[in-house]
């Protein structure tokens, strides 16, 4: 196949991975604008290489032409959570999606594999807009916790150093790290409501500061520097206490006198 004809064959597979990671950062950002947990901590994709996806059809005998319908995963998404109970509601979101339409589930999770892997896929199909029309694809949706994501990423530089064929005693130590893996994911699962509560609780003190230095950077327009730099003294005063109520409160009254000053700033101009 002409390597012209390969990057045809692929940019609609690059598309699709920009398109759907931008989307899911973008629901982590909706997330934490309003305050709320997100069940993703952060998302990575890519498309096969060549050179893989040559070495797959090697292997399972495919014929080049037949790539596209018999390799499911030329564009993979990779969502990584924080907790294993967060992979549950990441598949209903995907479930949900009217951009996106399953096509196949493998829980690899409760169904461990014998080498010890542990993971969530999905097969799904989208559809992207192309110089030459739409075009209706299959991608592989993965999602693991971040500690399943260590294991497998170590495993897999594993079996790219002995070409799939490992040796006993570190498949075993591989196995033995999987199960610990477990403990961990079981562990911070038990501690979940604390950490969620303390990120939810940083995540909404950077919300609030964030206006708060909107509003100022917004009053250096308006006011004179003597005022602002008494109002920068109490943001100062006020953070330093690590009170997320009195910080609000300064918020609120914040918005009042910008919008008195740009009350004034109106009447002014008009």
């Amino acid at each position: 196949m002409e390597i012209q004809l390969w990057r045809e064959i692929l940019n609609p597979y690059e598309l699709a991975v920009k398109e759907v990671t931008t989307k899911f950062n973008h629901l982590i950002k909706e997330h934490q604008d309003r305050g709320l947990y997100s069940p993703i901590e952060r998302v990575e994709g890519r498309v096969k290489s060549i050179a893989s996806i040559l070495e797959k059809c090697q292997k399972k005998k495919i014929d080049l032409e037949d790539i596209e319908t018999r390799i499911v995963d030329l564009a993979g998404i990779r969502v990584i959570c924080q907790f294993v109970e967060d992979i549950d509601k990441v598949v209903e979101i995907i479930r949900n999606r009217n951009d996106m339409e399953v096509k196949q589930e493998r829980d690899y999770i409760r169904q461990m594999k014998t080498s010890g892997y542990r993971s969530y896929h999905m097969i799904v199909y989208y559809t992207v807009d192309t110089l030459d029309g739409t075009k209706r694809l299959q991608m592989e949706v993965q999602i693991r916790t971040m500690a399943m994501n260590f294991w497998a990423t170590v495993e897999h530089s594993l079996q790219y150093k002995y070409k799939r064929n490992i040796p006993k005693h570190i498949r075993e130590r591989l196995l033995n790290a999987a199960d610990a893996i477990i403990l961990l994911d079981n562990e911070m699962s038990n501690v979940r409501s604390e950490i969620m509560d303390a990120q939810n609780s940083f995540q909404i003190k950077a919300n609030i500061v964030a206006d708060i230095l909107n509003n100022i950077q917004n009053l250096y327009k308006l006011a004179n520097k003597r005022e602002i730099l008494k109002i920068q003294d109490e943001f100062y005063r006020i953070y330093a206490m690590n009170d997320i109520e009195r910080l609000e409160r300064f918020n609120k009254q914040l918005d009042v006198i910008a919008e008195g000053y740009r009350a004034q700033s109106l009447a002014r101009n008009g």
